[in-house]
């Protein structure tokens, strides 16, 4: 459609929406009339040539068929689309025929609108316009609304039309109108100061996305083809890829050219964008059926169907919280969708088959692209596979640490060989949002020359910016930033970006990794706990309270002493207590107030605490530097302490091991000259330390570096408790390569990296492999980061001279004297 008939008919719209509605709607409610009846205009033009026929078939049916219900069949035959209208009226009729009595007008419109078919019924219901019709109709205005959008002025037809001054008005195409559908939205959420691009994406990130998925294989397009979208908005990724099928790879035969079945598959959650791509799709003779409303995450719609192509850019930074429920089942995933089969170091399958692959609850972009992974058509049943392209931030590149969700779904894909190239486009490309965003294009079929391999390509700075904002959009791709883009794309290799005459990088950049280069280990380097002890009152005061609790059960026994202990007394003074914790701020949820005011819990700490107590004055205040002693003498104590009470009949304070580590962890510290705390000595046979070595892939003699450190006795090994608050993650490529000459080439990634860049600054380290997870992530700026060097003294020195020499004539003409007076 010509861009000035484009925007004349934008204007007219919109000013239906201040002619008629400004004292009816507050200015932000103008899109929900106006939306849905440009929707119903449209439908209305298209019916019109048809009306006549569409009820001589009602007739037919009911007055010679003798029908209790219309066959849907021969009615869409009549009207030539999916859906027709089976009442007496247009919205001409309706116009022309209506006198001043809004009653009558309202009943005939409802009349009308009750004669559509059930899928125009169910957009109308979407749109929630009988409301609206009602509204309007109450406040005098239905027959002015109605009046404007069937004015001669207005060509909302798919033909040529002749206005009241004999001008012809072009012709509005399905394209077209699917344009203004969307500038309207555009414009409407603008204006309310809304999120304005909340519903679609900027056209030619569309055209980019197409190319990127199309132009791969256009000699090998199946026929017909599916496309799916599972966050589809107002359907401007499907129609728009269907268009550019249509006009680029037409199906041709012999001497003709015919036109390819293309079915365009969709789901939306919001019913009014769901209403006009349901519309629209009506208009453009697409099958309306296959597009769906409610929760993609939360029902899985499109569970027996694959699809060839799927085009998306679903919500990010969106909770999907509301939708857990469906999903997963607590920490179990229960939708086969957000399931994925990994292995963990070892080659092991997790426990059921599968690891979790749901991303943080805040962000649920991830779950869309998974969907689509599970929708992907195989080489089994295609020979050409799948292909998908999504609009993505950067959280889905590297939010999300080893062996979380995020990095799961990202193992996944890259694993399988699906990643085939992420784009990195401009800022502020986008309506509602100014941050960078990504085109992922995944294929479960890559060619011979980009398997096990992802290309890179950062445009971000390839771009054109407008002359007006649209929202947070200030720039555009032109189609030479698309053409360039894309061949860089099908070229596959990498592309070094270049510089301006200020030493500026400018331009498109490219780069071709192995899939291995974004992966990496991400393991726990442990050091020893170093303890010393000691029994304090101090220390062993806290023992009478829960940790998790301490303040209010502080509170508690300071005014009420041992009376706390007494059976029955926490519940007389439990709305006192509850009232002092909001007085406070200090929440507790219903677990933790019955753990508060339970009796029995209040016991079992006052007998830690009672032998904690008996060990001080058993102990005094002896100090000790090796805790694995402490151990053995707090052993002996409570033993001789237990046989004398037993001796002189007393009542015997009971601790469990668990108790007694409560007590231990309460009256020790960590002190960098104590002993290191042995947590166990292991004697091994032959064939258990055969299987431990082959565990850790390493020889006998390396045992030290995984914790295992030898005795004097044979296959007898001392492990060391570590300690949490010095333990170290260290992030290790998965092609870990050392610079060390003398590395021994038998060592995995793990042991030599350790043995390189951790032994040789922290001695007493040693690798606690079985905390090792794998992660992905992709880092744009780590692989295109270019230095731009520093200027040097001379330059930046003389340009604090001017500044200055700036600043000094500046004051002399605010005050009216000479510089040279002023240097005087």
């Amino acid at each position: 459609m010509d861009h000035s008939v484009h925007n004349k008919l934008i204007s007219f719209i919109w000013s239906i929406a201040d002619d008629c509605l400004r004292d009816v709607y507050v200015r932000g409610k103008y899109r929900d009339v106006i939306l849905p009846m440009v929707v119903l205009r449209r439908l209305d033009t298209l019916l019109e040539p048809t009306k006549d026929a569409v009820l001589a078939e009602v007739r037919f049916q009911t007055e010679e068929m003798e029908a209790t219900e219309l066959d849907d069949a021969p009615l869409m035959a009549e009207s030539g689309y999916v859906f027709y209208n089976t009442s007496r009226w247009t919205l001409k009729s309706l116009q022309s025929t209506a006198t001043n009595n809004q009653q009558i007008l309202l009943a005939n419109v409802e009349e009308y609108l009750f004669g559509f078919s059930d899928n125009v019924k169910e957009i109308i219901a979407c749109f929630d316009l009988q409301a609206k019709i009602r509204h309007m109709a109450s406040k005098d205005v239905l027959l002015d609304v109605l009046e404007k959008f069937v004015s001669p002025n207005i060509n909302l037809t798919p033909n040529e039309q002749i206005d009241p001054d004999g001008y012809k008005l072009p012709p509005v195409s399905n394209l077209g109108m699917g344009y203004v559908f969307e500038e309207l939205i555009r414009k409407f959420n603008e204006d309310n100061n809304e999120e304005a691009g909340e519903h679609f994406t900027p056209r030619e990130v569309i055209e980019l996305m197409v190319h990127l998925v199309f132009d791969p294989i256009k000699g090998g397009l199946p026929d017909p083809l599916t496309i799916y979208d599972p966050a589809c908005g107002s359907g401007g990724m499907l129609t728009e890829a269907q268009n550019f099928i249509e006009e680029k790879y037409p199906v041709k035969s012999e001497n003709r050219t015919s036109k390819r079945d293309i079915r365009l598959y969709g789901k939306e959650i919001n019913d009014e964008t769901y209403a006009i791509c349901k519309s629209d799709m009506m208009i453009k003779g697409n099958n309306p059926e296959n597009i769906k409303i409610g929760s993609t995450l939360s029902t899985d719609e499109f569970a027996a169907n694959r699809f060839d192509f799927c085009l998306s850019n679903p919500p990010y930074g969106k909770s999907w919280a509301s939708e857990q429920k469906n999903i997963k089942d607590g920490t179990d995933v229960i939708d086969s969708r957000f399931r994925v089969p990994l292995n963990d170091y070892w080659g092991e399958p997790a426990k059921d088959g599968f690891v979790d692959a749901t991303p943080r609850s805040s962000d649920g972009q991830l779950l869309f692209l998974m969907e689509m992974v599970s929708k992907m058509k195989s080489t089994a049943h295609s020979p050409l596979g799948a292909r998908i392209a999504s609009v993505h931030n950067g959280s889905s590149l590297f939010t999300g640490d080893a062996g979380s969700g995020e990095s799961n779904i990202r193992r996944y894909i890259i694993e399988n060989d699906m990643l085939d190239a992420i784009v990195q486009m401009p800022n502020n490309l986008f309506y509602n949002t100014g941050i960078t965003t990504y085109i992922w294009l995944l294929s479960n079929n890559k060619p011979e020359d980009r398997k096990g391999k992802v290309q890179l390509i950062d445009a971000s700075l390839l771009f054109k910016k407008l002359r007006k904002n649209l929202g947070d959009k200030n720039c555009e791709f032109l189609p030479e930033h698309i053409a360039q883009i894309t061949q860089a794309y099908l070229c596959g290799k990498s592309i070094e970006r270049t510089k301006n005459d200020n030493d500026e990088p400018i331009g498109l950049a490219s780069k071709v990794f192995n899939n291995k280069d974004f992966g990496y280990y991400k393991v726990n380097i442990e050091r020893p706990d170093r303890r010393s002890a000691q029994f304090k009152q101090e220390l062993i005061e806290p023992l009478r309270f829960d940790k998790a609790l301490r303040e209010p059960m502080e509170y508690l026994y300071a005014q009420y002493g041992e009376s706390v202990y007494q059976k029955g007394f926490l519940k007389t003074v439990e709305n006192t207590t509850l009232a002092w914790c909001e007085e406070n701020d200090i929440t507790l949820n219903t677990k933790a107030k019955k753990k508060l005011l339970d009796i029995e819990n209040w016991l079992k700490l006052r007998n830690i605490y009672q032998m904690a107590a008996e060990l001080l004055t058993e102990f005094g205040d002896k100090q000790y530097d090796n805790v694995n002693d402490f151990k053995e003498d707090v052993d002996l104590k409570i033993k001789r302490l237990t046989e004398l009470k037993k001796a002189q009949k007393q009542e015997v304070i009971k601790i469990t091991p668990a108790e007694k580590k409560t007590i231990l962890d309460a009256v020790s510290w960590y002190d960098e000259n104590a002993h290191k705390v042995i947590k166990k000595v292991v004697k091994f046979k032959q064939d258990k330390l055969d299987e431990l070595l082959q565990h850790l892939g390493c020889e006998q003699a390396d045992l030290s570096d995984f914790g295992y450190y030898a005795t004097s006795n044979k296959n007898e090994f001392t492990t060391y408790e570590s300690n949490s608050d010095l333990r170290d993650a260290e992030s290790i490529p998965l092609n870990y390569v050392s610079t060390n000459q003398e590395a021994n080439t038998n060592n995995s990634e793990i042991h030599q990296y350790f043995l390189d860049e951790v032994q040789p600054h922290v001695g007493e380290a040693w690798i606690n492999l079985d905390s090792t997870k794998i992660g992905y992530e992709i880092s744009f700026n780590k692989y295109f980061y270019q230095h731009k060097s520093l200027r040097s003294m001379s330059e930046v020195a003389k340009e604090i001279i001017n500044l200055e020499t700036k600043a000094e004539g500046l004051i002399a003409d605010i005050l009216g004297v000479s510089l040279t007076k002023i240097q005087g």
